[in-house]
C-alpha cells in the first residue's frame, strides 16, 4: 500500500469520529521510523515506517496539526533526517532534544509553543515509560510495537473519543453538582 492508498485510508478512519484531536504528537525512533538515529549518520538516506507518510498526509489534510517529541541525543540527525524525508514543515512543534525526564519537558513546550491542552492531543510513542507518564498530564497516548499504522491510528482516535466524553460527562456531572449546591444554598 503506497502513501496515496494509506492516506485515503486513513481519510476514512478519521471520518468515523466526530472530534479529532487538536494535535497529534509523534516520537521518532521506532515510532516514525525503524531506528535509533544516534546509531545512524547523517550521510544516510532514512526511510519510515510504511503508513508514516500517508497518516502524516492525511491528518494534515484533515486540518489536524502534528508535532515530534523525541529524546534522541542526536537532534542534528533527526532533523537532517526530516529534511530528507521532506516531511519536516509538516510539524508545527519539534521537540527533539535528551531528556531524564521522559516525555513531560517536551510536552509542557509543545504546550506553550501550540497552546493546545493536554487532553486535546493524542501521542504515538514505542516505550512504555513515556506513554505512562504522558498520560498522566491528560494526553491520550498509545503505545506502537512496529511503528504508527492504520491500526494504531484507528485505536488512538477511539481512544481520544472515549477520554474526550468521559471528560464531557465529568464536566456536567460537576455542573449538576454545582447548581445543586448552590441552590441549597439559597434555599437556607
Amino acid at each position: 500500500m503506497g502513501d496515496d492508498a494509506v492516506k485515503e485510508e486513513a481519510m476514512e478512519i478519521m471520518g468515523q469520529f466526530q472530534v479529532l484531536p487538536r494535535l497529534v504528537v509523534f516520537d521518532l525512533d521506532y515510532t516514525l521510523w525503524p531506528f535509533y538515529c544516534e546509531c545512524r549518520s547523517k550521510c544516510e538516506m532514512p526511510t519510515v515506517y510504511h503508513h508514516a507518510k500517508g497518516i502524516l498526509y492525511a491528518l494534515k489534510d484533515k486540518g489536524v496539526d502534528v508535532a515530534i517529541a523525541s529524546r534522541s541525543p542526536t537532534p542534528d540527525i533527526a532533523n537532517s533526517f526530516l529534511d530528507k524525508l521532506g516531511i519536516k514543515s509538516m510539524f508545527i512543534a519539534q521537540e527533539i532534544f535528551s531528556s531524564w525526564t521522559h516525555k513531560t519537558d517536551h510536552f509542557q513546550r509543545i504546550n506553550r509553543r501550540t497552546g493546545v491542552p493536554y487532553n486535546e492531543m493524542l501521542f504515538f510513542d514505542d516505550e512504555d515509560r513515556n506513554i505512562g507518564a504522558v498520560s498522566k498530564m491528560g494526553v491520550t497516548s498509545i503505545l506502537v510495537g512496529d511503528g504508527v499504522n492504520l491500526g494504531a491510528l484507528r485505536l488512538g482516535l477511539s481512544k481520544f473519543s472515549e477520554n474526550l466524553s468521559s471528560i464531557q460527562r465529568n464536566k456536567q456531572r460537576w455542573r449538576n453538582f454545582s447548581q445543586k449546591l448552590s441552590s441549597s444554598k439559597r434555599d437556607h
